[in-house]
């Protein structure tokens, strides 16, 4: 049999022999759970019965595939793991499908394929199906990567982001912003004298900890595209309520500071990929912090807010209450801040 070529051509989605091979010597290698490997249109796999599943989906364009911290595959199964894991779901398994930009490097994806896989391993969970379609030349930048994801929701879980209440408390599970600087920076070829790595990181660990010690917990978010001001605005509409943020409690690390206040972004609407805020009843707040803390990613886990009445007759309901006592109006994103950083 002759060598696999050293880039990605038109006939590896042909669905014929060249498609055969790429999906055995590539995918099955990388993944190689027992539900792929049976080679089936749709993965065959057990869902405890609890009469209730969790399923999101995402896709993957970012630019560039590689960055510091991780890569395009890692960043695909971690965002939805990451999803799933916010409804409070045991998070089972992923599909992934890939479209393939003819000439990609082969090596280029099995470097990708083999950070899913480790990704997957971390996280607990199984990708027991995918699909491969590659473009002509110019079609796409690269690869893009779909992954959706499945768990099961235990009895008596109910988390929504409608679910906040006065007197609440806000979590956030780490540093501010290392994702969409680390991308930024290496788009750009910026360097700094500390290095940006991205956060990406699987966080359904983390978000069971949590959901152990302080079973009353609200809602949990992944702040991504937008940023934590995103997310908490999102919570206060949703609920109807208004949240304070101390912004001296916010986690962010002095490399990201810096880059943010020498560009001109606003580090509260950065996008992050292994950060998680969770909104909890007062008196678990302690209890749910100590959990984050002692959880994988979560050592600079804090505080960061509280949940108060909305402010009557006003739309902006998420302020930051700064170092010199003043407080600022904290508002979602407008328009696009880093194109494609997921």
């Amino acid at each position: 049999m002759p060598a696999m070529p050293d880039t990605v051509l038109l006939g590896h989605g042909s669905g014929g022999q060249m498609m055969k091979r790429i999906i055995d010597e590539v995918f099955y290698e990388a993944f190689g759970s027992p539900e792929l490997l049976a080679g089936n249109d749709a993965g065959v796999a057990a869902l405890p019965a609890t009469g209730r599943i969790a399923l999101s989906t995402d896709s993957f364009v970012v630019t560039p595939h590689f960055f510091p911290g991780g890569d395009i595959g890692r960043l695909a199964v971690c965002g939805t793991v990451n999803d799933v894991a916010t409804s409070g779901a045991h998070v089972r398994y992923l599909s992934c499908g890939f479209i393939l930009e003819e000439g990609f490097p082969l090596a280029g994806l099995r470097r990708i394929c083999a950070s899913m896989a480790e990704a997957a391993r971390e996280a607990g969970v199984s990708i027991i199906t995918g699909d491969t379609k590659v473009v002509e030349r110019g079609g796409a930048d690269g690869v893009y990567i779909n992954t959706a994801g499945v768990g099961e929701v235990p009895a008596g879980i109910e988390l929504s982001g409608a679910s906040c209440k006065p007197g609440d408390v806000v979590l956030l599970s780490g540093t501010l912003g290392d994702h969409g600087i680390a991308i930024m920076s290496q788009r750009e070829g910026l360097s700094f004298e500390t290095a940006i790595e991205s956060d990406a990181a699987p966080l359904n660990h983390l978000i069971a900890a949590v959901l152990e010690a302080a079973p009353h917990t609200r809602c949990f978010r992944d702040p991504t595209r937008g940023g934590l001001a995103s997310t908490l605005n999102e919570f206060a509409a949703a609920s109807n309520v208004s949240i304070e943020v101390d912004e001296e409690a916010v986690p962010v690390s002095p490399a990201v500071r810096g880059a943010c206040e020498m560009l001109g972004y606003d580090v509260f609407q950065v996008a992050n990929e292994g950060k998680m805020v969770a909104v909890v009843p007062a008196e678990e707040a302690n209890a749910a912090l100590a959990a984050m803390q002692g959880a994988p990613y979560g050592a600079n886990a804090a505080i960061i807010g509280r949940v108060g009445e909305p402010h009557e007759g006003a739309h902006a309901q998420v302020r930051v209450r700064t170092a010199w006592g003043a407080t600022r109006v904290l508002d979602m994103l407008v328009g696009e801040q880093l194109p494609r950083i997921c």
